[in-house]
């Protein structure tokens, strides 16, 4: 048999479902890539503008969080530096 039949089942899998499985994942990887390098790009204009990149590190952080989830933490956070006398 020659030729290639990419809509037969190889060994009980359907090839063109899984070939486009993987594909689709490489293609998202590749735009994550270029993603990381535009974020990448912004921190350090930020960092050229003066401001601090892990400060701002920090506030995305904060601000994907719950506001209760932050107010707690905020709240530990001054119990445990009084605490230490800071």
């Amino acid at each position: 048999m020659t030729g290639h039949n990419s809509d037969a089942a190889v060994g009980g899998i359907a090839a063109d479902r899984l070939r486009s499985i993987i594909e689709r994942v490489e293609r998202l990887e590749e735009e994550r890539k270029a993603l990381q390098g535009d974020i990448k790009d912004i921190f350090s204009e930020a960092k050229s503008a003066g401001f601090d990149v892990k400060v701002i590190k920090q506030i995305i952080r904060i601000r994907k969080q719950e506001p209760a989830d932050v107010e707690e933490q905020e709240t530990l956070l001054d119990v445990y530096r009084r605490a230490l006398g800071m």
